[in-house]
């Protein structure tokens, strides 16, 4: 039998390195992984299509499916989830010692469309009281300058955004005090504790405190196909679902060994303990029911700012085949 030759690029996370290597192999699919960073990939995939599936930026995937002709379907996979309070910076000199102190602050972002300041903002707006068009956006690169959005955005009159200087980056901004804050995915090269530092100082006890309130893990990434890929090839998508839980139980398995340490870390199985008894033994949970309600909130952030033209419902992310629940 011919099997089916897909293209897939993503990060070389713990929990896909099982695909990688090939101790998890799709059935009928020989899958090449493209080990890329993050930014490549998004880049690479929104704007030329250049893999049959690849990691995607769940904000990006959603802003996709209001063209004309979406060119992309998702799976309930998420080879990315993070809490977000450690990634708010504030020039030490803006005034901003609470969230509230944000309203009506110049904010740096390196795109507004990303995930993560989607989280950010939605965040800061439910649960600290800074309304997302109470403050002024200002877009580019964070560590090199000339970043732009990697789709056009068709955003509301009452949100505020413009792009910095094509000469400037956002890290240095924050430094000098041109902008007032920055939300971002990567630390800044100029956060010191000094003249930049974080909002949430303390943000792991913040984030956990999220976490027991909310039962939320906010997902950053989503993994998507091709929509000509998927259209010819229907089975593709709850086969490619499979696999990757497959590749998470592995992963799973190698976390909760005790006899060395499966991460680079010294309390590495304490970290793992800890984190199963908050969140207990499936704490990075694929699939679409479990993950539900953290869906429905990140695409009301996501309509609240503007970035979707309508409230969609989490069903109309992915492909129907991998909607309901099923076994490895």
């Amino acid at each position: 039998m011919t099997k089916l030759n897909l293209n897939f690029a993503c990060w070389g996370y713990d929990r896909m390195q099982p695909l990688a290597d090939g101790r998890v192999k799709p059935d009928g699919i020989d899958l090449n992984f493209h080990d890329l960073e993050v930014e490549e990939t998004f880049f690479r995939q929104a704007r030329f299509r250049e893999f049959d599936a690849s990691e995607m930026s769940l904000s990006s995937y959603t802003v996709s499916l209001f063209r004309e002709q979406p060119p992309f379907v998702a799976i309930p996979v998420w080879p990315s989830r993070f809490f977000r309070h450690s990634c708010v910076y504030v020039n030490a000199k803006s005034g901003i010692k609470t969230p509230k102190d944000l309203i009506g602050k110049r904010i740096g972002t390196p795109e507004f469309q990303m995930t993560a300041p989607v989280w950010i903002r939605g965040i800061l707006d439910e649960h600290y009281g800074v309304p997302v068009d109470s403050v002024t956006y200002h877009t580019g690169g964070e560590e090199e300058p000339g970043r732009i959005e990697k789709q056009k955005l068709d955003l509301p009159a009452n949100i505020k955004v413009s792009a910095i200087p094509d000469d400037k980056t956002l890290a240095q901004m924050l430094a000098t005090g041109e902008i007032d804050a920055l939300h971002t995915a990567r630390m800044p090269s100029t956060f010191d504790g000094k003249k930049v530092v974080r909002l949430f100082p303390e943000y792991m006890a913040e984030e956990k405190g999220y976490y027991k309130k909310t039962g939320m893990f906010p997902i950053m990434h989503t993994v998507v196909i091709r929509r000509d890929i998927y259209e010819k090839n229907r089975w593709v998508a709850q086969t490619l679902m499979k696999a990757f839980l497959k590749a998470q139980h592995l992963t799973y398995e190698m976390q909760r060994q005790t006899a060395a340490h499966a991460a680079m870390l010294p309390w590495h199985n304490a970290h793992v303990e800890e984190t199963r008894a908050l969140m207990g033994n499936d704490y990075w949970p694929y699939g679409f029911e479990a993950n539900r309600a953290t869906l429905e909130t990140f695409l009301k952030y996501h309509h609240q700012c503007g970035l979707s033209k309508r409230l969609l419902k989490p069903e109309e992310l992915f492909a129907p085949e991998t909607l309901e629940s099923f076994k490895i």
